[in-house]
């Protein structure tokens, strides 16, 4: 039985209250009695001061060979994400160049729904987040702002992957990585979130099972986070094996996971769990995980009722133990519809009594090219049963691999359009 932890708990506790003291408490009489007359000359003799607002650019650059000192124009860009992320405003777009970066670091400054705040890679998966020297903090990056969107990064804990260090590729001589293990890849606490078309991977691999739990991309209610989307990422090889605890993508707020492709993952490749309600989860691929898609709820935050109206639609679910399955309080409104669910061996479905899925495709998807290791090709083949099979939702993005999807009825199963 699948057990699930409050994952992504994140309290951060109130410091202590201490008591208030005097001003001048702990000085010697002598002193109060010149207290007065320095406070009067520091008046008298400071000089007027002009104080100049930073102005913060409408795009700002980082780049591998730019310092933290500079504006962050193009001619001067800034080092670190970090750094970007104090001093960004609602409307500013983040380009970031190619090259590595050391990630462990949070964004914290929300944009507006007319003004988002855009970081970027400039190139898609060319800039790449790895595990700093000495990591101090458990996720890639740790987002609590909203009106935020994350696009095309690479977040590659490789360097902590087999627990025994790996160089990190910053410059020479830099050492593996050390301290805190990542336990998550990209994690979400606000609202109205995109995280588009980023390569997570190799997170979380060498945890201990029993002391965090985590995953690749999580989008969490905890802070009254909601409504975000996360789309066109690859997330694989996360968590270590037989760990009940990791996931690939998670989400427990109401929102969109679509076009994403998922494998390799120690327990669901999706799932959704505590506040997690009206998710649409469509035209993903997941393989080769413990779990393919489980829809859940339970432990909640800040609800108080089911997940229900929960759509799961054209997706691909294939060679995992477990097919599409829900768990704990479920509501009678989830749709599951024109799936192909095969060779899930604990069983391609297992829904709540009463529930029931149609259009359902029960044959092996033809995948361009496909093992269990490696990187698979999730393109349909020609005769693929996914072909033309999917529902027609409307005005959609384009699919994982960047290619348009028809407004008619010839929509494919999966990540991958044909």
């Amino acid at each position: 039985m699948i057990q699930i932890r409050n994952f992504y708990r994140r309290r951060q506790r109130a410091p202590a209250a201490t008591r208030a003291r005097s001003r001048f408490g702990a000085l010697p009489p002598s002193m109060l009695v010149l207290l007065p007359l320095l406070a009067a000359c520091s008046v008298q003799d400071n000089h007027p001061v002009t104080v100049i607002p930073q102005v913060v650019p409408a795009e700002l650059y980082v780049a591998p060979d730019g310092l933290d000192s500079n504006p962050g124009t193009r001619a001067a860009p800034l080092r670190t994400l970090a750094r970007a992320a104090q001093v960004v405003q609602p409307g500013t777009i983040v380009n970031v160049l190619p090259g590595v970066y050391h990630g462990g670091f949070r964004t914290a400054v929300s944009g507006l729904s007319n003004a988002r705040i855009v970081f970027r890679s400039s190139e898609r998966w060319g800039a790449r987040i790895v595990p700093p020297p000495l990591s101090s903090n458990a996720a890639a990056w740790d987002n609590r702002a909203s009106y935020v969107d994350i696009e095309g990064f690479e977040i590659d804990g490789s360097a902590q992957a087999s627990g025994t260090g790996m160089e990190i590729g910053i410059g020479a001589g830099n050492a593996a990585s050390t301290g805190m293990k990542w336990t998550t890849g990209i994690y979400s606490g606000g609202s109205y979130n995109r995280i588009t078309g980023n390569h997570v991977h190799h997170v979380a691999n060498s945890i201990a099972c029993t002391s965090s739990d985590g995953g690749g991309i999580g989008v969490d209610s905890y802070y009254k986070g909601m409504h975000s989307e996360v789309s066109g990422n690859s997330v694989h090889d996360i968590g270590p094996p037989d760990c009940r605890y990791v996931h690939g993508i998670y989400m427990n707020a109401p929102g969109t996971i679509r076009n994403n492709v998922v494998y390799r993952v120690a327990e669901a490749g999706i799932l959704l769990w505590h506040d997690a309600h009206r998710v649409s989860i469509v035209n993903n691929t997941v393989t080769a995980s413990n779990r393919g898609i489980l829809v859940g709820g339970g432990d909640f935050y800040h609800t108080k009722g089911l997940n229900d109206h929960t759509q799961v639609i054209n997706n691909i679910v294939y060679d995992n133990r477990f097919g599409i399955a829900e768990l704990g309080a479920t509501g009678p409104h989830n749709s599951y519809r024109n799936n192909l669910v095969f060779q899930n061996p604990g069983g391609d479905w297992s829904l709540a009594q009463g529930m029931s899925h149609s259009g359902t495709v029960a044959a092996a998807p033809n995948f361009i090219t496909y093992t269990r290791s490696g990187t698979p090709d999730f393109r349909l083949a020609q005769r693929s049963p996914a072909i033309g099979k999917g529902l027609d939702l409307g005005a959609d993005q384009p699919d994982f691999y960047g290619k348009a999807r028809p407004n008619a009825v010839e929509v494919d199963i999966g990540a991958a359009q044909h």
